[in-house]
């Protein structure tokens, strides 16, 4: 599929061709038709990088998509009770908050989620990279997924570590975080995405309801106690706000930063000159991890809710409708990026926005950073001669984030 072959009347984000392969289409939206009307999913979508960075600093772009959909399609007798909850707990996560709230929640849990906290993880991540790598070698095989076996247990891993949750239920953590996804990230092709969504929301919030129970009587070194006692001489955390946020630092905590590590490899791996380059000159690690966010980051489009009317490039965006604003597109954006698909480690720094921009810039940055510059090279150091085999890569199908289901792949056996 190529940019002029595309017939902007229908293009779909969800099409199998979009979801292996956005670029094409979101380059023809940002050349053609930069503020589009989708009449597929009753959205506009914004795809160039100045528009992007203008309504994520917008606040009449509301983050709060939660609470008007679940005013006007679950407060009715007939509503699903399992789903209300699902929504009431999102309702209560930082990144769905407008100001004031956001401000407050990101004011406490700053007090938890400091520098210091990710610093001191790097042995830990190191180590259980290792743990990893190691286990893959030992099987025999000469084959590795390398988000299963390798992306999503080691971010599972720290971000449990780090809430003081038991590293074994990580499998546990997967089974709900893939239930939730269709609730947060937008599969909106899946009819059951809210009903197999607020399963897994309400066991992960049980489970984690237990633990912050235990914690409030034993405290300990770690992140749920840190919010327990988060607290300034105005405010703290309430024992709700606690658990949603244990839920949204559990599932973001460990699902863009495994997306990142995922296409920073394949990144690599279809780049083998940047590849020889950063085994060369591995200082190279900082700016391969920024490109890997500007190439093919894991935040494919962030949605908004208009609090207001707003006029954009001759389009009226009307208050209560919804946009997708597309980090993916604006990161490849020509006026802002020279050869904008080309990957490349040395690239100067010019903002790409994988992590967002302005108030809401994502909180874990500094973490996910810090685990993909050693998951990446130390895949390519424990796994000799890692290559693609010819099993089509399977990607999520969904519309707000950018990620593998699977990632297959070959190594030489030592």
């Amino acid at each position: 599929m190529t940019a002029q072959h595309i017939d902007l009347e229908r293009a779909d984000l969800l099409a199998p061709e979009a979801v292996a392969d956005p670029y094409p289409l979101l380059a023809a939206l940002r050349e053609h038709d930069p503020v589009h009307w989708s009449p597929r999913y009753r959205s506009w979508f914004i795809t160039r990088y100045d528009d992007v960075v203008a309504a994520l600093r917008d606040e009449r772009f509301s983050s709060d998509r939660i609470t008007p959909y679940r005013r006007a399609k679950l407060e009715g007798p007939d509503a699903d009770p399992g789903v209300r909850a699902a929504f009431e707990v999102l309702e209560g996560w930082m990144v769905f908050k407008d100001q004031p709230d956001h401000k407050r929640l990101r004011r406490l849990l700053g007090r938890a989620f400091t520098p210091r906290a990710v610093t001191q993880m790097t042995a830990a991540v190191e180590e259980i990279a290792a743990e990893l790598l190691d286990d893959v070698v030992r099987r025999g095989h000469g084959s590795v997924d390398l988000i299963g076996d390798f992306a999503y247990p080691l971010t599972a891993s720290v971000i449990a570590d780090m809430l003081g949750v038991p590293r074994e239920d990580r499998e546990q953590f997967k089974d709900w975080s893939d239930q939730i996804t269709g609730l947060v990230f937008g599969g909106m092709g899946d009819a059951t995405r809210h009903t197999v969504g607020a399963r897994g929301m309400a066991e992960l919030t049980s489970y984690l309801s237990g633990l912050v129970r235990d914690h409030e009587r034993r405290p300990a070194d770690d992140l749920i106690s840190a919010m327990i006692s988060a607290r300034d001489d105005r405010d703290a955390l309430s024992h709700d706000e606690v658990i949603a946020t244990g839920v949204l630092l559990l599932f973001a905590g460990h699902e863009t930063t495994t997306n990142l590590i995922g296409s920073g490899v394949l990144a690599l791996l279809r780049h083998p000159a940047q590849r020889r380059l950063l085994h060369e000159r591995p200082e190279l690690v900082g700016g391969a991890v920024e490109e890997a966010l500007r190439f093919d980051g894991p935040a494919k489009t962030v949605a908004r809710v208009m609090g207001a009317d707003v006029e954009l490039r001759g389009r009226v965006l009307r208050r209560g409708e919804r946009v997708f604003l597309s980090p993916s597109s604006a990161n490849r954006d020509p006026e802002v990026f020279a050869d904008p698909d080309t990957f490349d480690v040395t690239r100067e720094k010019a903002g790409q926005l994988g992590f967002g921009i302005g108030a809401h810039y994502c909180l874990g940055a500094p973490l996910a950073r810090l685990e993909a510059s050693i998951a990446i090279p130390r895949a390519f150091a424990r796994l000799p001669g890692l290559r693609l085999t010819d099993e089509p890569l399977q990607w999520h199908p969904v519309l707000l984030s950018r990620g593998m289901q699977r990632f297959p792949a070959r190594f030489t056996l030592p």
